[in-house]
C-alpha cells in the first residue's frame, strides 16, 4: 500500500464536497423518480412507494458508513506498519481511501440495504416482490454516501421519524401536504446534514 501525495484528501475537500452535494441533489431530482416508476409497477400505494425510497436512502447511508469504518480500520492497520510521514497517519489513511474508493465493496452494502429493508416493519410489499429491482438506485446512494465519509467534516442524513415536529430548516413540504399541520406523517427524502446543520433540505408530508 502506498499513500498518495501528502494532504491530497484535504486539498480536494471543497471540490469533492461540492460534487457530492450536487450528486445527492441529482439523485433526489432524477434517480429517485426512476426508482419510483419501477416501484409503481409492483406497488400501487404511492405513499408506500415513497416510504420505500426514503428507507432505501437512509439504509444506504447506514450501510455505507459501516463499510467505511471497516475499510478505514483495515487501511490504518496496514499503513501504520511502515508509516513515517511526512503527513500524519490519519492524513495518509484518508489520502489512500480517497485515491482507492474503487476498492469499496459497494455490492456488499447493496445486499445489506436490501436485507434491512426486507425486515423493516414500516414498509410493506407483495410477497413476490424483490428490492433488487431498485439495486442500481441503492448502489448509487451507497457510493455517494461512502464518498461523503471521506469529507472533513463528513456528511450524513438527518434522523427522521413519523409524527415528529415538522422542521422548516430540514424539510420542504410535499405538494400533497396539509400546510397547516405541524407534524410529519412520513418522509419522502432525507435532509443532508453537516455538523448537525441541514445543507440540503429533505422532503416530508405533513397531515393532521
Amino acid at each position: 500500500l502506498r499513500s498518495c501525495s501528502p494532504g491530497r484528501a484535504r486539498s480536494t475537500n471543497a471540490s469533492r464536497r461540492a460534487f457530492l452535494v450536487a450528486r445527492f441533489g441529482d439523485i433526489y431530482s432524477q434517480d429517485r423518480f426512476d426508482a419510483e416508476r419501477i416501484l409503481r409497477t409492483y406497488i400501487s400505494d404511492m405513499e408506500m412507494v415513497q416510504r420505500i425510497i426514503y428507507t432505501a436512502a437512509v439504509e444506504s447511508f447506514r450501510a455505507a458508513k459501516m463499510a467505511y469504518r471497516q475499510f478505514k480500520m483495515r487501511v490504518r492497520k496496514t499503513l501504520s506498519i511502515g508509516h513515517s510521514g511526512p503527513e500524519s497517519l490519519e492524513d495518509a489513511v484518508l489520502d489512500y481511501i480517497v485515491h482507492h474508493e474503487d476498492l469499496y465493496d459497494v455490492q456488499a452494502s447493496v445486499n445489506e440495504v436490501i436485507r434491512s429493508m426486507n425486515i423493516n416493519p414500516k414498509i410493506s410489499f407483495p410477497p413476490e416482490f424483490d428490492f433488487v429491482v431498485i439495486s442500481s438506485f441503492i448502489r448509487e446512494l451507497c457510493r455517494v454516501a461512502f464518498s461523503m465519509q471521506t469529507l472533513t467534516p463528513p456528511l450524513d442524513t438527518a434522523f427522521g421519524m413519523d409524527g415528529e415536529l415538522f422542521s422548516e430548516t430540514k424539510y420542504h413540504r410535499s405538494v400533497d401536504s396539509d400546510y397547516t399541520a405541524a407534524l410529519v406523517a412520513y418522509h419522502v427524502w432525507p435532509a443532508l446534514m453537516e455538523n448537525d446543520v441541514a445543507i440540503v433540505k429533505g422532503e416530508a408530508v405533513t397531515k393532521r
